[in-house]
């Protein structure tokens, strides 16, 4: 660990930006009032407010940790998985956000993914919806306890705390403003938590920059890097090259993560939420801005890294601490206080995630499993029991962080992947293709859980290529295939083409896709 000038003045700093989010948690529990308010926030976000949650609630603790780790330790060619999420990202907000935005009202007011699907296809009962909810369950866990991975790591080298105690601490703070605040609170603490993640993601690899004497310095020291590593393993290495010891199919593997954007429920909820369709555009904009600019900070982070440790003596990879190569960064360029606050960016990354699949998974709890049951409850009783469910799933997420194994990106990837497959094919036949049909949806989201259950947990098959690109395709193929055999022309089929054409209409599409 390297020391800081000052450690007292880091943790004041922390211990405020812990203050600051818990306080905007609260002003959002004074704005929420019943279960559509805290799963939904009313449907009244800006689109400066969706784009900056989406990207925030998104990025979390990969792009802080994980990529900068992944582009230290293997150099340029990990840089594929951010050029795919970010073509992904604009394809995402392009043409999935107005339909859904549009969709989800006209479909009885939708509030969650899988009450969506439940209402788009006028299924009679609840078996859609409740097997889309365990599916959401199943992968957040995963998901959360990545973020919590992230959180550990981060006290243990900012301040040297026990791991078990930082990622507590992490996991306490994050659950009582999103306990408290739900969507809203996600949504607005995400607003400054992104903004954080910019500016931290830019600042480090520019001061990095300064002090090694410019880009040619750092490409140096890249090279001589390389030369150390070459030597030491007896093979060429080459981290400034976008292809050096990759595969086609290892960058087709790296850029398909960008498909795993279609289903990211944490990330699409945000289009729901937005105030109405038109706004999709504007929140495109600023989104893809913020993204195309972190992402490029990250990247560089990691290239900086290497020179600037190199000329230290130390390789990060040795112990393990790649993934650190941000906090370490900042810890060494950085005033105790300016070091602070870009350490807080990190917390920031990993904390509007969390928040973010919390409040997710507690709308499947409640909204699509609990009370699929038939289940009578009050509007004050729904919103204790969605709660409840925050508090439940962020436990059993704390436990599975407990082995400290797992990389942060392997439990991303892991999860992104299971969401990417289950829900994608199924989100994006909904909006474009009338006659999907719920037998389809329901065959999709099985064959691609399933597919990447089965394919990430098999080292053979999961090193050969990334598990989103079979359960992908097979998800597809499967809900064409039995969409085709299942779509009868019926009453129920005519009720979902007018609902289809009221959402063309509500989203400002110009033709129907057949």
């Amino acid at each position: 660990m390297i020391e800081t000038a000052n450690t007292t003045v880091q943790l004041v700093a922390v211990i405020l930006y812990f203050a600051c989010m818990v306080a905007i948690g609260y002003y959002a529990y004074r704005r929420t009032t019943d279960l559509t308010d805290y799963m939904l926030a009313g449907r009244n976000l800006r689109p400066s407010t969706a784009a900056l949650s989406a990207g925030a609630s998104d990025m979390s603790g990969w792009l802080m940790m994980g990529l900068p780790g992944a582009i230290y330790a293997r150099g340029l060619v990990e840089a594929w998985i951010a050029i795919g999420l970010t073509i992904g990202a604009w394809l995402n907000w392009k043409f999935v956000a107005p339909r859904l935005r549009a969709y989800t009202e006209v479909a009885s007011n939708s509030i969650t993914i899988p009450s969506f699907l439940e209402a788009r296809f006028r299924t009679g009962n609840h078996a859609l919806r409740i097997i889309a909810g365990l599916i959401i369950l199943a992968f957040f866990i995963f998901y959360v306890s990545s973020g919590l991975v992230a959180g550990g790591q981060f006290f243990t080298v900012a301040f040297g705390l026990d791991y078990l105690q930082g990622m507590l601490i992490v996991a306490g703070v994050t659950v009582v403003y999103t306990l408290v605040g739900g969507f809203l609170g996600a949504s607005l603490t995400d607003v400054v938590q992104g903004t954080m993640m910019f500016l931290g993601l830019l600042l480090v690899p520019l001061f990095a920059v300064v002090v090694l004497g410019g880009v040619g310095d750092v490409g140096s020291g890249v090279s001589a890097a390389d030369a150390v590593q070459a030597t030491a393993a007896g093979a060429e290495v080459d981290r400034m090259s976008f292809l050096a010891g990759a595969s086609a199919l290892g960058i087709i593997s790296a850029a398909a993560w960008g498909l795993g954007y279609f289903g990211q429920p944490h990330i699409i909820v945000r289009f729901m939420a937005m105030r109405s369709a038109a706004d999709a555009p504007a929140a495109r904009r600023i989104g893809i801005g913020w993204m195309a600019l972190a992402g490029a900070g990250a990247i560089f982070t990691g290239l900086v890294g290497i020179a600037y440790f190199h000329g230290e003596g130390v390789d990060l990879t040795q112990d393990g601490r790649e993934e650190q190569v941000f906090l370490l960064l900042s810890q060494a360029l950085f005033h105790p206080f300016v070091a602070a606050l870009l350490l807080a960016a990190v917390l920031a990354a990993v904390m509007s995630t969390i928040s973010s699949q919390l409040v997710v998974c507690s709308s499947a709890l409640v909204e699509d499993i609990y009370l699929s049951f038939g289940r009578t409850t009050s509007r004050g009783q729904q919103l204790m029991l969605g709660r409840g469910a925050v508090l439940s799933v962020a436990i059993v997420a704390t436990l599975l962080a407990l082995d400290t194994d797992s990389t942060i990106l392997d439990l991303v990837g892991f999860a992104w992947a299971g969401f990417g497959a289950a829900f994608g094919p199924v989100i994006l036949l909904s909006l474009y293709w009338r006659r999907l049909t719920m037998a389809g949806a329901l065959a999709a989201m099985i064959t691609g859980a399933v597919t990447v259950g089965i394919w990430g947990n098999v080292d053979a098959l999961s090193g050969f290529l990334y598990e989103i690109v079979p359960g992908f395709v097979l998800a597809t193929l499967a809900a064409w295939v039995v969409s085709r055999i299942t779509w009868r022309e019926d009453d129920a089929a005519a009720e979902v083409a007018a609902e289809f054409d009221a959402m063309l209409e509500a989203s400002g599409a110009r033709t129907a896709a057949r």
